[in-house]
């Protein structure tokens, strides 16, 4: 297998056991034990099935891993994007490196998942800490699959039926105007000059899986389709406050060397930004992933 040659999670390579150290019974585990910027082709294929089943990853001391690495290691997993639609690469050399820095504003305390105002969202990310505060600057990740299962059936029946439209404007239109000129990056295959609105539905159904999660996050998520404006907050509200309960959360607490993966297509995190004038950078590589399918359109196939 070429070292550039995704893996896929069904492989015979993803038989290699690799050391967990779980962090909720389905949701969140510390990997032990594997160097990320030269671990084998079976490490790799293990990692990328472990990311789909446990939904969050945490990888300890990876000291040696570097933009080039990231980089590198990103496109083992599968293939990366552009660093983002709007924001631009950290240099020529490695433009699929979004970097969120806060002294340029990179902030991310609200809860999302990453860049659900395109057609496509990612499959997952990989963040790797640059610098971090003395203190301060924890991640938390919330398991979407979890807060979907734990709804009443009565809710999940009409969330199974629902669609949201999501637009990425309110977070970076004024930036792909002011700073990019009306020009962002190239996003499957197409230049992006705006930020149009898109519809996602509400429940995803994750393409390797089968299992559902609730698709809707505070960051992106615009409003409820086919819905009143008072219904849709009060929907939204609900399932905003459902899926950030306690018991679906995993929190992170970053050291120099770590570096963190997650399954975008069933996640929302969010970033605490409780460090002051504290500098706090962190690099991000997204992978591409494909168009969200609700319950109701994989109804319609099966008819």
């Amino acid at each position: 297998m070429s070292p550039l040659s995704p893996v896929s999670p069904s492989s015979p390579l993803a038989a290699v056991d690799l050391t967990l150290e779980p962090l909720g019974p389905r949701f969140g585990a510390i990997v032990h034990d594997v160097d990320l910027a030269t671990a084998s082709d079976a490490q790799v294929a293990a990692i990328r099935a472990r990311l789909t089943e446990r939904k969050v990853l945490f990888f300890r001391g990876q000291h040696a891993l570097d933009p080039t690495g990231q980089v590198r290691l990103g496109n083992r997993i599968g293939e990366l994007t552009a660093s983002h639609p709007v924001v631009p690469g950290i240099d020529d050399e490695h433009t699929e490196i979004y970097a969120l820095d806060s002294a340029d504003n990179g902030f991310s305390d609200v809860w999302h998942t990453d860049v659900t105002f395109m057609k496509r969202p990612p499959l997952g990310s990989i963040l790797r800490a640059v610098t971090l505060p003395a203190a301060g600057g924890d991640t938390n990740w919330a398991d979407l699959e979890l807060a979907y299962e734990s709804l009443s059936p009565a809710v999940q029946r009409l969330a199974d039926e629902l669609d949201a439209v999501h637009d990425g404007n309110r977070e970076f239109g004024y930036y792909l105007a002011q700073r990019r000129q009306g020009r962002g990056s190239v996003w499957e295959g197409e230049t992006v000059t705006s930020l149009e609105p898109v519809v996602h539905p509400v429940v995803r159904v994750h393409p390797e899986t089968g299992r559902r999660s609730l698709f809707v996050n505070p960051g992106f998520t615009e409003r409820i389709q086919g819905v009143s404006d008072a219904e849709s907050r009060h929907l939204l509200d609900l399932f905003y406050a459902h899926l950030t309960k306690p018991e679906h959360i995993v929190r992170h607490r970053w050291a120099e060397g770590d570096v963190a993966m997650w399954d975008n297509r069933s996640t929302v995190h969010y970033a605490n930004r409780d460090y002051g004038d504290a500098r706090r950078v962190m690099h991000r590589v997204t992978l591409r992933g494909d168009a969200p399918v609700g319950v109701e359109a994989l109804r319609s196939q099966a008819v």
